[in-house]
């Protein structure tokens, strides 16, 4: 990340990628998910700057990608809420510049269902789309403590102090409602993409999210993909077509 924006104070790292030229183009909020694998959030997005950089090369769009609060070089702790507030200000930021003439939105995992409840809450988003993206976060719900010392391990939440009241931290896992912003997307279209070996979040999400955004939903199943389809070729070249036919 080369760049910031500023979300509630916190400065987060940015990345944005235009396409040659000078004119008006589409534009792209890019949002990596919750972090795993041995780093953890200190290379949570690490390869998005380069998606984003090949999505305004080869589509023409503008794209900003970020590290959500927690992650990478940005400041703050992670919270549901904070992450929420971190994706409407990406989206404020794209929305902004003279050079974006509208804002969509994708998103990975975590990302991609908070873009959903981004998108029900603000007619400003014309489109969406998610990758791997679960419709609950009951897990982290169950035993939100154990959850609390996990997203520590993976050096999301820095200061030991924070948060200051657990249950209102936890709160943040059962709002979130990603089949009911589903619902509310339609006429607006919503791309979910999902791998058939998804160790992670099951298929039965992804075709849930599809039905509640009919008849403006299109799904795309990657066979013998797993949960990591940021990486996937296929996935990649079926979010380009996507945003092709965004643009009459």
């Amino acid at each position: 990340m080369d760049d910031s924006i500023t979300s509630a104070g916190l400065r987060l790292g940015a990345h944005l990628a235009r396409p040659p030229g000078s004119g008006r183009v589409p534009g792209l909020v890019l949002c990596h998910g919750f972090p795993s694998g041995p780093r953890g959030g200190a290379t949570s997005g690490a390869t998005f700057p380069e998606l984003a950089d090949r999505i305004a090369r080869e589509a023409g769009w503008a794209v900003l990608t970020f590290n959500f609060r927690g992650t990478g070089a940005s400041e703050g702790d992670f919270s549901v809420a904070g992450w929420r507030a971190d994706q409407r200000a990406a989206v404020d930021a794209l929305w902004r510049r003279d050079d974006v003439s509208g804002v969509w939105i994708a998103g990975t995992n975590l990302g991609g269902s908070l873009a959903l409840c981004s998108a029900a809450d603000d007619e400003r988003i014309r489109g969406v789309a998610v990758f791997a993206a679960p419709v609950h976060l009951r897990e982290w719900a169950r035993d939100p403590i154990r959850f609390l010392e996990h997203a520590r391990s993976m050096g999301v939440i820095r200061n030991p102090a924070f948060p200051v009241d657990v249950n209102a931290w936890a709160r943040g896992f059962t709002d979130l409602d990603p089949l009911r912003a589903a619902a509310k997307l339609p006429p607006r279209p919503l791309l979910i993409l999902h791998g058939t070996d998804d160790d992670i979040v099951p298929l039965a999400d992804a075709r849930a999210l599809a039905e509640a955004a009919a008849p403006t939903s299109e799904l795309r199943v990657v066979h013998a993909a797993g949960h990591r389809l940021r990486h996937d070729p296929r996935a990649v070249a079926a979010l380009l077509g996507w945003l092709d036919r965004q643009i009459p």
